[in-house]
């Protein structure tokens, strides 16, 4: 998704200034449907996703829903922080996971949970699509989440990131339309992406003229 850097600003006075965290509160409370991390000690703020964005986090729910992983063992869910090791305030929030069932005990705080919870993190990329495959890849990879998955609409692939060591995943494959993306069997069910059918979903449409409706007649 795309990101943008926000400057640190101050208390009124200019005695103290604020922590990442309470900047990130303020810039969520004032901008309602954004999207606010933290990562490498960095605050950005996401837009809200455009359709096909939202169109193909949907169709990608579907196979992990239709392999079981959403029940007594395990959830599939959007938009659930996640607490990074890499920063004393640093924290993501992937536009898909899969979640031990039992996630509600892990949390840490300001509503992020610990990566040990998680099973497997997904990004669908937007413009600033460098965000999702370096900087989020290294700090999935020393939160030491087991599989890390990107939609690259930019380049049109799909990457599947597993075996995360020293900050970084030693197994980076990148599949294109007509392949298929089998993931790790660690998820707890078997699960098979077709990647030209995302891929093609998460294009953009290409832009339609509104009609304007005709006007009456008078009299």
């Amino acid at each position: 998704m795309s990101t943008a850097p926000v400057e640190h600003p101050e208390y009124a006075g200019g005695e103290e200034s604020l922590t990442l965290l309470e900047e990130a509160a303020q810039l969520m409370e004032r901008n309602p449907g954004y999207r606010v991390e933290i990562i490498g000690g960095i605050l950005t703020v996401t837009p809200p996703p455009d359709l096909p964005h939202a169109r193909v986090l949907t169709d990608l729910m579907l196979p992990f829903l239709s392999a079981g992983l959403h029940g007594p063992e395990s959830q599939v869910v959007q938009g659930v922080g996640l607490w990074l090791p890499d920063g004393p305030e640093d924290y993501a929030i992937p536009d898909l996971s899969v979640v031990n069932a039992d996630i509600d005990e892990h949390l840490i705080e300001f509503n992020c949970y610990d990566p040990a919870a998680f099973r497997l993190v997904l990004e669908v990329t937007s413009s600033n699509y460098n965000n999702d495959l370096r900087a989020k890849a290294a700090a999935y990879a020393q939160a030491r989440v087991p599989v890390y998955v990107i939609v690259n609409r930019k380049h049109q692939r799909l990457h599947v990131l597993t075996d995360p060591a020293g900050g970084t995943y030693d197994s980076h494959r990148v599949l294109a339309a007509g392949e298929l993306a089998t993931l790790p069997d660690s998820l707890g069910a078997k699960v098979t992406l077709d990647v030209g059918e995302l891929l093609a979903t998460g294009r953009p449409q290409p832009r339609k003229k509104a009609v304007p409706p005709a006007s009456e007649e008078t009299s």
